[in-house]
C-alpha cells in the first residue's frame, strides 16, 4: 500500500466535481447512443438524429429555465432605495472633486 495516494473527496474543488458529472453524463449518453446504433432497435435513420434531438431538447430546457427565472425574478424595493441613496452619495462625492456628473 505504500506509494498509493488516497484521494479525499473533500479535497476536490467544486468546479472539478461539476466537470466530472458532465463528463460522466456525456459518456453515458454516448454509450446509449452507440448501443442503439449497434442493436438496431430503433431505425438507423432516427438513431443518427438522436444527438441533434438531444441538443435541441437541451436548448429548449435552457430557454425554459431562463423564462421561469425571469418570471420569478424578485423585486427588491428596499435594495432599490439603497442603490438610489448610494448614487446620490456618489454624485455628491464626485461633485466635490470637480467632476461633472450631469443634471439631477
Amino acid at each position: 500500500m505504500q506509494g498509493l495516494a488516497v484521494i479525499n473527496r473533500s479535497s476536490i474543488p467544486a468546479p472539478m466535481k461539476q466537470i466530472v458529472k458532465i463528463l460522466t453524463l456525456l459518456l453515458a449518453v454516448t454509450a446509449v447512443w452507440v448501443g442503439l446504433l449497434q442493436t438496431s432497435t430503433i431505425p438507423e435513420s432516427y438513431t443518427w438524429l438522436l444527438p441533434l434531438y438531444l441538443i435541441v431538447s437541451l436548448g429548449c430546457y435552457g430557454l425554459l429555465m431562463v423564462g421561469i427565472g425571469l418570471m420569478n425574478f424578485p423585486t427588491c424595493p428596499q435594495e432599490a432605495l439603497f442603490l438610489q441613496q448610494d448614487i446620490v452619495e456618489a454624485k455628491g462625492f464626485l461633485k466635490k472633486k470637480g467632476v461633472d456628473v450631469g443634471s439631477d
